[in-house]
C-alpha cells in the first residue's frame, strides 16, 4: 500500500472520528459503528447522518483493493490509535470469532481417532460435561468407546479397580478390539457409576469396620498356634507351630495339602508360582514345589532359628535369632548359594525385608539397620523404638515397624527421620503391613488395627485420627496377616485363619463392625 493512500486513509478516519466526537457532545446520542459491516452496541455511541456511511464505504473499498498484509498492517496502525475503551468491543468481538470446535472439525477431515485420542484423555466428569456438548461431540465419544478406554485405564492403574474386574467379571468385556464382540458403549458408560459405588461402599466398610467374617479352625494334636501365611485368588499356606505346612482352598476353605519335613515350628514362608520356601526353629530353610508338595531343596546355615524371610528376582535373605542376616542368590530352586551374611546386630534379627537398593534389618535389639542390596555393605541405623523390634516393612522410602514397646513408627529410610509414632496398641506388636492407604497391624493383644497412612505421613494431622478402625475375633495373639483392598486375613495363636471380607458384606440385622460368621474346622489325623 502506498504511504500517501495510507495516510490519507488515515487522516479521512481521524477526521471522520473528530467530527463524531463533536457531533457527539452536540446531540448527546446515537449509534457506535465498525469499520466494517454490521454495528457493535455500546455505551458510548454515536450519530449516522452526515458523511459517515460515505466515508466508511470510501475506506471499505480502499481497504479490500490491499493486499493482506497491507489489510493487516492498516489494521495495526488504526488500532493503535484507538483508547482502551474501543480495544475492549473489539476484543469481545474477535473472541468468538478466533475460537475453533476441533472435535468436531477432526472428524470432518477424517481424523475421527484423533478427536477420540483427545478425549480419551479427560476423567469421568469431563466426560460427561463433553458429551452435553452437542451432538458431534456425543457421537465421537460413543463411536469411540471412551467410557470403556476410561475404565481400562483405571482397571491398569488402580489395584482397587482391578480387583473389582476380577471379583464381578466385568473384566471380560475390557481389553477387545472393536472386531470382537462388546457391549456398545453405553453399557460402559452406566457400568462406570456403578463401580464408583462399589468403591465406595468397600471404602465406607473398612471405616465402619463393616465385614463379613470366614474363620478356619486350624487344630490338630499339637498345634497351639498358625505363625506365619500368605494367600492368592485360589489359595492361602499357613505355617504351623506343630512344624507344618497347610494349604487352603481359598473358595471352600477346605485343607488340600499338608506338607511335612521341619522338625521344628514353621516360622515364617513365601511362595511364588514355582516355589514354597519356609524357615523353621529347627534353623533350616526349605524349598518345596508349590504344585506337588516335594522338597526341593534344604538350606543349612543358621545356627538357631530362622525367624523371617524374602526373596524376589533371584536374590533371597533370610535371618535368625543367631544374630546374622544372610544374603542369597537363587539361581534356580535347586541352585541356591550363599552370597553373603551381614552381622551387626546384637540380638536376634526377627525381620528382613528389601527391594534393589535396600536391605532393612529389624531386631530385639531395639534397631533397624539399612544395608545395601548390591554390595550389602552397611548404610545406616534407625533408633527409636524403646524395646526390641518385631516386624517391618519396606517399600520406596518408608519403612513401619512394630515394637515390643506397644508402638508403630514410620521412617524415611534415606535420611533415617521417624515420621510419626503410632499409639494404641496394649501389648507387643507382632506384624505390619501397609499400602498406599492403609497400614494394618497386629498385636499380642488380639487386636488389628487399621490406620490412615496418609494422615499418619501429614504432621498436622492430630494422632486421634490416625487409628481408623479395631478389628478384635482372635481370641490369642495375632502373630502373621496379610491384607489388600477388598480383604485381611490373619493368624493367631488361637489356632485360627481369620478372612475378613470388606466387600462382600450382609448389612441384614448386624451390628456396626460384627458380621456373621462361618466356621471350618480341620482335624488332622
Amino acid at each position: 500500500m502506498e504511504p500517501e493512500m495510507e495516510d490519507k486513509t488515515l487522516e479521512l478516519m481521524n477526521t471522520t472520528f473528530m467530527d463524531s466526537q463533536t457531533d457527539e457532545r452536540s446531540k448527546k446520542t446515537t449509534v457506535f459503528k465498525t469499520i466494517t459491516n454490521g454495528p457493535m452496541t455500546g455505551s458510548r455511541k454515536r450519530p449516522s447522518e452526515g458523511n459517515y456511511e460515505k466515508e466508511k464505504e470510501v475506506c471499505i473499498q480502499l481497504f479490500d483493493q490491499w493486499s493482506e498484509a497491507d489489510q493487516v498492517e492498516f489494521v495495526e496502525h488504526l488500532i493503535s490509535r484507538m483508547c482502551h475503551y474501543q480495544h475492549g468491543h473489539i476484543n469481545s468481538y474477535l473472541k468468538p470469532m478466533l475460537q475453533r470446535d476441533f472435535i468436531t472439525a477432526l472428524p470432518a477431515q477424517g481424523l475421527d481417532h484423533i478427536a477420540e485420542n483427545i478425549l480419551s484423555f479427560l476423567d469421568a466428569r469431563s466426560l460427561c460435561s463433553a458429551e452435553l456438548v452437542c451432538k458431534e461431540w456425543q457421537r465421537v465419544i460413543s463411536e469411540g468407546m471412551l467410557w470403556k478406554k476410561l475404565i481400562e485405564r483405571m482397571v491398569r492403574t488402580d489395584p482397587l479397580w482391578k480387583g473389582l474386574s476380577e471379583r464381578h467379571q466385568w473384566e471380560k468385556y475390557l481389553f477387545k478390539n472393536r472386531t470382537t464382540e462388546v457391549p456398545p458403549n453405553s453399557y460402559y458408560r452406566s457400568l462406570y457409576p456403578k463401580i464408583i459405588q462399589d468403591i465406595e461402599t468397600i471404602e465406607a466398610n473398612w471405616r465402619c469396620g463393616r465385614h463379613n467374617l470366614q474363620r478356619i479352625q486350624c487344630r490338630s494334636e499339637n498345634s497351639k498356634g498358625v505363625y506365619c501365611l500368605q494367600y492368592d485368588d485360589d489359595k492361602i499356606i499357613s505355617g504351623l507351630r506343630d512344624n507344618s505346612i497347610k494349604i487352603w482352598d481359598k473358595q471352600s476353605l477346605e485343607c488340600l495339602k499338608i506338607l511335612t519335613g521341619h522338625t521344628g515350628s514353621v516360622l515364617c514362608l513365601q511362595y511364588d508360582e514355582r516355589v514354597i520356601v519356609t524357615g523353621s526353629s529347627d534353623s533350616t530353610v526349605r524349598v518345596w514345589d508349590v504344585n506337588t508338595g516335594e522338597v526341593l531343596n534344604t538350606l543349612i546355615h543358621h545356627n538357631e532359628a530362622v525367624l523371617h524371610l524374602r526373596f524376589c528376582n533371584g536374590l533371597m535373605v533370610t535371618c535368625s535369632k543367631d544374630r546374622s542376616i544372610a544374603v542369597w542368590d537363587m539361581a534356580s530352586p535347586t541352585d541356591i548359594s550363599l552370597r553373603r551374611v551381614l552381622v551387626g546386630h546384637r540380638a536376634a534379627v526377627n525381620v528382613v525385608d528389601f527391594d534393589d537398593k535396600y536391605i532393612v534389618s529389624a531386631s530385639g535389639d531395639r534397631t533397624i539397620k539399612v544395608w545395601s542390596t548390591s554390595t550389602c555393605e552397611f548404610v545406616r541405623t534407625l533408633n527409636g523404638h524403646k524395646r526390641g523390634i518385631a516386624c517391618l516393612q519396606y517399600r520406596d522410602r518408608l519403612v513401619v515397624s512394630g515394637s515390643s514397646d506397644n508402638t508403630i513408627r514410620l521412617w524415611d529410610i534415606e535420611c533415617g527421620a521417624c515420621l510419626r509414632v503410632l499409639e494404641g496398641h496394649e501389648e507387643l506388636v507382632r506384624c505390619i503391613r501397609f499400602d498406599n492407604k492403609r497400614i494394618v497391624s497386629g498385636a499380642y493383644d488380639g487386636k488389628i488395627k487399621v490406620w490412615d497412612l496418609q494422615a499418619a505421613l501429614d504432621p498436622r494431622a492430630p494422632a486421634s485420627t490416625l487409628c481408623l478402625r479395631t478389628l478384635v475375633e482372635h481370641s490369642g495373639r495375632v502373630f502373621r496377616l496379610q491384607f489388600d483392598e477388598f480383604q485381611i486375613i490373619s493368624s493367631s495363636h488361637d489356632d485360627t485363619i481369620l478372612i475378613w471380607d470388606f466387600l462382600n458384606v450382609s448389612t441384614n440385622g448386624q451390628t456396626e463392625g460384627r458380621s456373621p460368621s462361618r466356621t471350618y474346622t480341620y482335624i488332622s489325623r
